[in-house]
């Protein structure tokens, strides 16, 4: 393990090792027969001890021990004789530590005694003894951890256990878990705006200036690259909380209907909704890091328009953590009219403290934005829609007029940040900048962790880059971080699919940063009896992840075939969604498509060539009907494929789909 070789066992070993095997499942079953009978005397604590010291990983045993000593103290009432016992315990958890320094069970049991605080603490001897075993293994993780726990019980401030971390580093800078208590450390630190740690710029380009030392020192350990990382995350992540895109956006003007002679002079001045159709106007709101805390209170809504139900705010997230980059209403239409009706919703977000980021900031940057609806019953002028009359056609594509309207309003779904939302003066272009002709400089020698680190860092400057005007630049990082995560895949394959995600990353933030490149995927869609539909094509472009769906709120049919992804997450934030290609893909099964049955406007879905049943799926590992379903619906669903007589246990996963996707 970690570089060790191993070495082949011998005769005699194998006899020893057979022998101690015996002894352990004499001990263990003379201890489990103790515990189950609850007794508690003294030669039945030395055999626990026994086990303990063969096998510091039996849990049980320190179970026992536990309930022992709850016992046997209540016939303890001299402080003496309570702190004797306390030390008798703490003795056998250092004995088993020196049999396994790393032993999950015996370091639990030392703070769960010191937790109970039945006598005082020798921390003179609790530190001695992380001294010693971080003197063997500097990077014991529990040691530090056990560390940080004596730290917060004695009160020692983290200026003085930031000081150790630094004594650590210098005695050796691979030393990982001393890296990584540093970021814990610094981060509680600047959260608290101690004295001397106010310039969260200051501070980080000093540990800057550090980490890059023990890189030059030794480019091939993995240490100093993950500190950097953190660093790195902490430069360009904003501290707070961001609105970047809404769907509909600031002044936008959605129809339920619309005239086809307009459509054919480009003279249409609205957007066309499907939902309307059934009376439904969603709200999509997406933000630059996942927060939770969005309710009628901290999303505040104004219109002349009166809603079937009260307003719910749900997070669009394939998990029930609560927090969501992306969450979404859905307004339900009541009003009663005749003829064209207009209405306006305003949308107002000031600051929160309801809405929380998952690193405890709160939001602070106060939007407001406002978009209308326009509303028709029947009229002779408005055009029957028929959607699905015929097949869709994926290969039809009808381009943009250069002069349109239709053209100023989609462009206008591609801002990732509104007006109104004031530039992140957080960002540390300077500091990135400056990192990144750094490491060019460093020697390559095909370090797979200078390239991560390098293109990590253009990424950073390109999402900089991409709120300003230097977009020529902007590209360059692109292409040289495209050509980096090339090299990596040939230099490191077994981690290939991660850094194919990467490219596509990038590949996606190259095509929709801007207007003028995404224009050339763009088009409006316009078929006999139906809709003008906003119509993106992604296809043939090796995508094996979808980035940025910020960028894609407004459109309606979406063409991702010929690629090579395995999921479609990210696409529940595209709520105006009517069809969608993922055929010719690499999706597996029908878990990766969880994220659709989030898309409330759906209704045409193309999986054809994919790999969906290649594996067969056991469904005994799952302790629920599926992995993505707890509802009492998917028994009722199951039920009524029983009574058809189609097989349950091979096509569950299409039942529950299926019958949670509305698609037509």
């Amino acid at each position: 393990m970690h570089g060790r070789p191993r070495r082949p066992a011998k005769p005699e070993d194998e006899g020893a090792a057979a022998a101690k095997a015996a002894k352990l499942r004499d001990l263990q079953a003379q201890v489990l027969h103790n515990h189950h009978s609850r007794t508690y005397t003294k030669e039945a604590l030395g055999l626990s001890f026994k086990l303990l010291e063969i096998n510091p990983e039996a849990y049980t045993a320190w179970n026992y021990r536990k309930l022992a000593f709850q016992q046997n103290l209540r016939d303890l009432a001299d402080p003496e004789a309570i702190k004797s016992a306390v030390d008798d315990e703490l003795r056998v958890v250092e004995v088993a530590l020196r049999q396994n320094p790393k032993s999950y069970g015996a370091w639990y049991h030392r703070k769960w005694l010191l937790n109970q605080k039945l006598a005082p603490v020798d921390f003179k001897r609790e530190f001695g003894l992380l001294d010693k075993l971080l003197k063997v293994d500097a990077r014991n993780f529990h040691g530090w951890n056990y560390r940080r726990f004596l730290a917060r019980f004695l009160g020692v401030p983290d200026e003085e256990e930031l000081k150790y971390t630094m004594d650590k580093i210098s005695d050796n800078f691979s030393n990982y878990s001393a890296w990584h208590n540093r970021s814990i450390l610094l981060s509680n630190l600047l959260m608290q705006q101690n004295k001397g740690f106010e310039s969260k710029q200051k501070i980080f380009s000093e540990e800057f200036e550090l980490v890059i030392q023990a890189l030059f020192t030794d480019p091939s350990d993995q240490s100093g690259w993950f500190y950097h990382l953190w660093l790195l995350a902490q430069t360009s992540t904003p501290e707070k909380p961001r609105l970047i895109a809404s769907w509909p956006s600031n002044g936008a003007k959605l129809s339920s209907s619309f005239v086809r002679a307009k459509v054919e002079q480009n003279t249409l001045s609205s957007i066309w909704c499907y939902s309307l159709q059934e009376r439904i106007v969603p709200i999509v709101l997406y933000f630059d890091e996942p927060v939770k805390g969005l309710n009628p209170s901290s999303v505040k809504l104004r219109s002349d328009l009166v809603f079937a139900k009260d307003i719910h705010w749900r997070p669009l997230s394939v998990t029930d953590s609560g927090y969501s980059n992306c969450w979404a209403t859905q307004l339900e239409i009541a009003n009663e009219w005749n003829g064209l009706h207009q209405f306006s919703v305003e949308v107002s977000i000031p600051c929160s403290d309801d809405i929380v980021s998952r690193s405890g900031s709160h939001y602070n940057c106060p939007v407001h934005f406002s978009f209308s609806i326009e509303l028709m019953n029947c009229g002779d002028t408005a055009e029957d829609i028929d959607l699905f009359h015929d097949p869709i056609s994926w290969d039809c594509l009808e381009p943009f007029q250069p002069h349109g309207i239709y053209n100023s309003i989609s462009s206008d779904q591609l801002k990732t940040s509104s007006e109104l939302v004031q530039e992140d003066s957080k960002w540390h272009l300077e500091r990135l900048s400056d990192e990144i002709e750094l490491f060019r400089e460093l020697p390559d020698e095909n370090s797979k962790f200078l390239k991560l680190t390098l293109v990590r860092l253009l990424r950073a400057c390109a999402a900089i880059k991409s709120r300003g005007r230097s977009l020529a630049e902007r590209k360059g990082y692109c292409e040289e971080a495209l050509a980096l995560l090339s090299d990596l895949i040939h230099l490191d394959p077994s981690h290939k699919r991660y850094y194919e995600d990467e490219q596509s990353l990038v590949l996606m933030d190259q095509l929709t940063c801007n207007m003028e490149t995404f224009m050339k995927h763009c088009s409006i869609q316009v078929q006999l009896n139906s809709a003008p539909m906003s119509h993106v094509q992604l296809c043939r472009l090796s995508l094996t992840r979808i980035g940025f769906p910020e960028r894609l709120l407004w459109v309606q049919v979406l063409d991702l075939s010929h690629n090579s992804l395995r999921s479609v997450e990210g696409l529940e934030a595209c709520q105006q969604l009517v069809c969608l290609n993922v055929s010719n893909n690499q999706i597996s099964n029908f878990t990766a498509l969880e994220s659709l049955m989030k898309i409330i406007s759906l209704k045409v879905l193309d999986l054809s060539f994919n790999n969906i049943g290649a594996h067969s799926i056991d469904t005994t590992r799952y302790i629920c009907s599926s992995p993505f379903s707890h509802k009492i619906e998917a028994c009722e669903a199951f039920e009524g494929c029983q009574q058809k007589e189609i097989n349950v246990e091979d096509y569950w996963e299409a039942i529950l789909f299926f019958k949670s996707a509305n698609l037509t």
